[in-house]
């Protein structure tokens, strides 16, 4: 029979076969779609292994940075992969209505709950989900909104300022300032979400290994998100799932069922069937709306798109990336403060000639407001310095070309290629940022002082013209309808904590010799960053400007 034939051949010939059969696959990855004009690592053109093996090695944006000054505007990171340098190639794909979606890289790092994934607002690919889920939670996290949020961080900072002195001050033990902050930023989410901490500074551990949890996650994520059929495989396995579902084990990622009970905590009258986590009845809302109130009230308002289920997904997302990211670029800033003592120098001289001048309120804790922190212009260039030196994000932000394809910088892309730009390697623009690209250099952001020139554009307004750039190459946050909707609570964070530790205290290496540790696991985590803490007397406002404060 002709069966037992092909049987037979097989059997004989399956090496060969098998051979014949991948090399046609990698000949056919080489010249996907017309890219291989496109340069790259050659096994970068034959399969996403290569990538996958890159990211695994944990320091990958070194590789993007090395590719680009060797190859230029665009690289080929996989058989359908393309990473992209050129300022040009920012609007197009991430600009507004341009049609393009997020990989499947993302959807690697949705929650499970239950046995089924939570697509959330960073998570989805559905580009109509996300329009319709963000319209709902928008006004939660405008910039206006920060008012109501500033008690909450103010509670958490007070607390971390007083454990910090009550922990390191005269103290022989050095602190791990990168767990530290990591610690500070989960307690302010729990503030700001659910009006309650989750305990990690009162305990100065990391609560239910929450912290632990995340930092396996993103091991997983960054490598598996290369090739994210392995998912489906491993932790979104569909017979695992479904064995969730059934309720024969439980699948809930421990950073979901860590979100799900502190909502259980903070809305005290729910379901006790556990099918539904909001409240059966109207419960006592606190003084200052949190963020959970706001997303029940959007519930109520739209329970045709803001679902139970949403609610939920919402406060899983704020303990899942609220805390890593605020965290890395808290420790950034610190640690190019300490390595670089003349910008440490400025920042301290600025804060404390404001504090002279009375422009704080507070002088017995601290504690600097965000009205006030907006009053200190080396400040916030020290902030964009370290936004633009150590982004968060350490890989591509992925986007799919749409059916027919673009022209993306001068070049057209064919529809379904997975293209992207990584916040490392354009953070590193030497057109754009200047020459000195890996210095700690803050000043670059200031706009110098010279007079417009008559019938010409003077020099303030070419500092001006530069600045703006700057700040449009910067994707610490990401960019276009997709970036990080945190972000205001973020900065919120940063541009408080910074000059109140700094009034508060002296901060030096443990180490002086000692390089921190980078690990890039999608978000690029820092290690070895230990440090020791002298209290600072507070400086207080000039007699006369005090008197008048007083009297005020």
């Amino acid at each position: 029979m002709i069966t037992d034939q092909i049987l037979h051949v097989l059997a004989q010939h399956w090496l060969a076969i098998l051979a014949t059969a991948t090399l046609a696959w990698l000949v056919r990855n080489r010249y996907h779609n017309g890219l291989n004009k496109y340069p790259g690592p050659f096994w970068a053109s034959l399969t996403n292994w290569w990538r996958f093996i890159d990211v695994y090695n944990q320091r990958p944006e070194r590789t993007h940075i090395a590719l680009h000054k060797k190859h230029g505007g665009v690289v080929r990171l996989g058989p359908n992969v393309l990473s992209f340098s050129d300022p040009d190639a920012l609007k197009t794909i991430y600009g507004l209505n341009k049609g393009f979606v997020k990989s499947d890289f993302y959807v690697v790092q949705q929650s499970v709950v239950k046995g089924h994934s939570l697509a959330s607002l960073f998570s989805t690919t559905d580009n109509d989900f996300h329009m319709q889920f963000r319209r709902c939670v928008n006004a939660a996290f405008a910039m206006s909104a920060l008012v109501q949020y500033e008690p909450f961080v103010d509670n958490t900072t007070r607390l971390f300022l007083k454990q910090t002195e009550r922990l390191y001050i005269d103290n022989p033990q050095k602190c791990d300032f990168t767990r530290w902050l990591q610690f500070y930023a989960f307690d302010v989410i729990g503030e700001i979400t659910y009006s309650k901490r989750h305990g990690f500074i009162e305990r100065n551990t990391d609560v239910e290994g929450v912290v632990a949890y995340l930092t396996k996650l993103f091991l997983y994520v960054a490598p598996i998100g290369q090739i994210p059929l392995l998912d489906r495989l491993f932790l979104k396995n569909p017979v695992y799932l479904k064995l969730a579902q059934w309720g024969l084990i439980d699948a809930t990622f421990p950073v979901a069922r860590f979100a799900r009970a502190r909502m259980a905590e903070r809305l005290t009258d729910t379901d006790s069937s556990e099918k539904n986590l909001l409240p059966t009845t109207a419960g006592k809302a606190p003084k200052s709306p949190d963020l959970l109130s706001k997303f029940l009230a959007a519930h109520e308002a739209r329970p045709d798109v803001m679902s139970d289920t949403l609610v939920q997904t919402m406060a899983v997302s704020m303990a899942f990336a609220g805390s890593e990211t605020t965290a890395i670029s808290l420790s950034s800033v610190f640690y190019y403060l300490l390595k670089t003592p003349a910008a440490l120098a400025t920042l301290r001289a600025e804060i404390d000639a404001a504090a002279r001048d009375g422009l704080f309120s507070d002088y017995e804790t601290g504690l600097v407001t965000w009205h006030e922190a907006q009053g200190l212009p080396y400040l916030d260039a020290v902030v964009k310095e370290a936004f633009r030196l150590h982004p968060a994000p350490g890989l591509p932000m992925e986007r799919v070309v749409p059916a027919g394809g673009l022209e993306i910088a001068g070049r057209f892309v064919p529809g379904g290629t997975i293209v992207g730009c990584s916040a490392w390697v354009y953070h590193r623009n030497e057109d754009v940022f200047g020459e000195d690209v890996e210095v700690f250099r803050p000043e670059r952001w200031l706009v110098g002082e010279g007079a417009g020139v008559p019938g010409e554009e003077g020099r303030r307004g070419q500092e001006e013209k530069r600045v703006k750039a700057m700040n449009g190459m910067m994707l610490q946050f990401g960019m276009g309808s997709r970036t990080c909707i945190g972000k205001n609570i973020s900065l919120l964070e940063i541009y408080k904590l910074v000059p109140s530790m700094l009034r508060r205290f002296e901060i030096e290496f443990d180490d002086p010799s000692q390089e921190w540790k980078i690990v890039n696991a999608w978000f690029v985590k820092q290690y070895n960053f230990d440090t020791r803490f002298k209290l600072r007397e507070i400086v207080k406002p000039r007699e006369g400007v005090a008197a008048a404060a007083a009297e005020h």
